[in-house]
């Protein structure tokens, strides 16, 4: 189910009936949508609060929606700067904003093997190595493990794509599930990876499949990659602004057989 959101800040206090929740803060590929921003998720349950990736563009976003020092914990699904430049800003604002000197904790952050120092060096390029590893309390994981943060369980699972790419499963306390596909092109592990799930979020970066594309996903295969993974609802991410969107959503769900959307900044949906 989606719900609409009015403009503002919303409290994760607001947030407390709901089961699991997701906002699309930014859906935009490697290059963003105008007025857009690139990959990133904000996910709630009670008074959880997770960030799925923080690419460029995000924490200005989640600013609209939420205190960022609300977060509890950002989970990054692989290290491409689409998908990580706004921890950037995020770290500067934890570490010299308002309030920052009186911060008794940071926000957890949980990020593929080799994060630390791809971080260092992405921050060393400024000379400030440490910025984004000690604005939060980093944690890397294997590719396939199992986390909680707080109220909400946390699965990885290795998914093709370029460099190591880890596939994010939600699990709520009620056992609702949301599948991040994160930019994983068709395969048998994501499809594994997705199998069951109430709501799928895949990358549709192709107009049309492509024989010769072995990084990312078309509508039409996220469409059957759904199907065959038998999960409830299709959300399709990582899609241009400059492409036809009607006919990527109709080719998805002919393909699927079921309910598709593409995913809209500041879409919410509920599981």
């Amino acid at each position: 189910m989606q719900m609409k959101e009015g403009d503002g800040r919303s409290r994760v206090a607001e947030l407390c009936c709901i089961s699991m929740r997701l906002t699309v803060l930014g859906k935009s590929p490697a290059w963003s949508d105008a007025g857009g921003a690139c990959s990133g998720y904000l996910v709630t349950e009670g008074e959880t609060a997770l960030l799925l990736d923080c690419g460029n563009g995000v924490f200005g976003k989640l600013r609209e929606r939420l205190d960022y020092r609300d977060v509890d914990a950002v989970v990054i699904s692989h290290l491409h700067g689409d998908h990580v430049l706004d921890l950037v800003p995020f770290s500067y604002a934890l570490t010299i904003g308002p309030g920052a000197a009186e911060r008794t904790s940071k926000p957890r952050l949980i990020a593929p093997r080799g994060a630390g120092g791809f971080l260092r060096r992405l921050a060393g390029t400024w000379q400030d190595d440490d910025l984004i590893v000690e604005a939060f309390d980093l944690e890397e994981y294997e590719p396939s493990s199992e986390h909680s943060v707080e109220s909400i369980g946390v699965r990885t699972r290795p998914v093709q794509h370029v460099g190591a790419t880890q596939a994010l499963d939600l699990t709520a306390p009620s056992g609702a599930r949301i599948v991040f596909g994160s930019d994983g092109r068709y395969s048998e592990e994501l499809i594994a990876a997705a199998r069951g799930a109430d709501l799928l979020i895949a990358e549709a970066t192709l107009p049309d499949p492509d024989p010769a594309q072995e990084v990312h996903m078309s509508a039409e295969e996220a469409g059957r990659l759904a199907g065959e993974a038998g999960v409830g609802k299709l959300v399709l991410t990582h899609i241009s602004d400059e492409l036809d969107l009607e006919r990527s959503r109709s080719i998805a769900a002919r393909a699927f057989g079921g309910e598709v959307e593409i995913a809209t900044q500041g879409a919410t949906y509920v599981v």
